[in-house]
């Protein structure tokens, strides 16, 4: 059996990894960068509390002892349905499976300034780029004496009130309260501002409504600009323009407020459904079609009791049909009848800060907040991580900026750039 998916991220990883050394199928995974990433860690990239290599691993090191699966870099250009054969950046796959775990993509909604001139929050790329930006312009802003131009240049404006943009809030305040007082005395008391922009009437809306409230109080107190029911219209001139007709001055505009999925040439229309997503069978069974497959955010699925709109784009959804789907494979060598996929909801959780965090738990409902969450959070995110090596490097780094407070991983490393290219 010959598989090709599409896509490294945790649904791709997982169903490559559970079909494991089995020398009846033929695995290939395809996906744009070399490594697969953990993405709930970034914004600690992005912040410097995490080197990029402590959520992130290379596929072939990650697939080295099996031998029956392959990885190709390379970028996904169309499908080819009726030859099963996929259309690549580089060359040519056919396949007997096809499967689709290409995830979502950052959603601007249109917008172009924005997308021109906002640092998504998607990739370790991005992450590596607002370092770099963010840690330049506080440089730039302590040989300043303008006022409003060091104002703009400390603001940070953050769209967006999910895990995310909360996670990003609380880190960037308890910056602001520490690390910057101690490294850039020039600049405390020059207006360094950070506003979370939510077109919602909470924060972290899919969760209990007890940890909206404490994480809406956590920020606050933390000195977090909170705007709710309010949405970004566009990004012009350094001015964050809001649908009121409000204007934010700053030169940081992070974009964490929505995301799609990608479409691809080949698959016809009554395969995707509303925001990109492949709509499937209760088998993961990409509509319209016979062999193609799709899990993770890039799915929908709209026959699982509970989740009739379909499963939240979330790590444990992709986790668990990247899984399922490996199990399916094995009952098809089989001969045996597939089972349905039912999504296993574990709880969702957000950390807010030091010592802060909420946690939501279905069944029995429950929620906490504070000091055990914050350890909840912690463990979670750490066994999470794709393997022991990236566990230890993480951990390291947390003990680290747990007892001091701090983290020294705030470098600027950019290209080096030739004579003819510009700064």
């Amino acid at each position: 059996m010959n598989i090709v998916i599409i896509g490294g991220g945790f649904a791709g990883v997982n169903l490559a990894l559970s079909l494991g050394k089995n020398k009846q199928y033929t695995i290939t995974l395809v996906d744009k960068n070399n490594y697969n990433f953990f993405p709930p860690l970034i914004y600690q990239v992005a912040t410097g509390f995490l080197e990029p290599s402590s959520i992130s691993y290379p596929f072939r090191k990650l697939f080295s002892d099996q031998p029956n699966t392959h990885f190709r870099l390379g970028k996904l250009l169309k499908v080819v349905p009726e030859e099963n054969k996929v259309v690549l950046s580089n060359g040519e796959l056919t396949y007997d499976y096809l499967v689709f775990a290409t995830g979502a993509k950052t959603n601007f909604f249109g917008m172009e300034n924005v997308q021109k001139n906002s640092t998504p929050m998607k990739t370790l790329d991005d992450a590596i780029e607002m370092r770099n930006k963010l840690l330049q312009q506080m440089e730039k802003a302590s040989i300043l004496e303008d006022p409003d131009e060091i104002r703009k240049l400390l603001t940070v404006v953050i769209a967006g009130g999910g895990p995310t943009g909360v996670e990003l809030s609380g880190m960037f305040a308890e910056m602001r309260n520490g690390i910057l007082r101690r490294e850039y005395p020039e600049l405390v008391g020059k207006g360094s501002e950070i506003y979370l922009i939510d077109g919602g009437d909470a924060l972290l809306s899919p969760m209990s409504a007890q940890s909206q409230k404490d994480t809406y109080d956590d920020l606050r107190k933390l000195g977090v600009r909170i705007m709710l029911k309010s949405r970004v219209k566009d990004y012009v001139d350094d001015k964050v323009i809001l649908g009121d007709g409000e204007t934010i001055e700053t030169k940081t505009l992070i974009w964490a407020a929505g995301v799609t999925a990608h479409v691809f040439e080949g698959l016809p229309a009554a395969s995707y459904a509303r925001g990109g997503r492949m709509l499937t069978d209760e088998f993961n069974l990409v509509k319209g079609t016979a062999n193609i497959y799709a899990i993770g955010d890039t799915s929908v699925q709209l026959t699982d009791p509970g989740f009739e709109f379909g499963h939240p784009q979330v790590a444990q959804v992709a986790i668990q049909q990247g899984r399922h789907l490996a199990k399916n494979f094995k009952r098809i060598l089989e001969n045996a009848p597939l089972i349905p996929f039912k999504y296993k909801d574990k709880g969702s959780m957000a950390i807010i800060g030091r010592m802060k965090a909420v946690v939501d738990l279905p069944s029995p409902k429950v929620h906490f907040s504070g000091t055990i969450a914050w350890f909840a959070w912690l463990f979670i995110h750490l066994i999470s991580l794709i393997t022991h090596r990236n566990r230890v490097r993480t951990l390291y780094n947390w003990m680290i900026a747990y007892f001091t407070k701090d983290q020294s991983l705030r470098m600027i490393i950019k290209p080096t750039l030739r004579p003819e290219q510009k700064d």
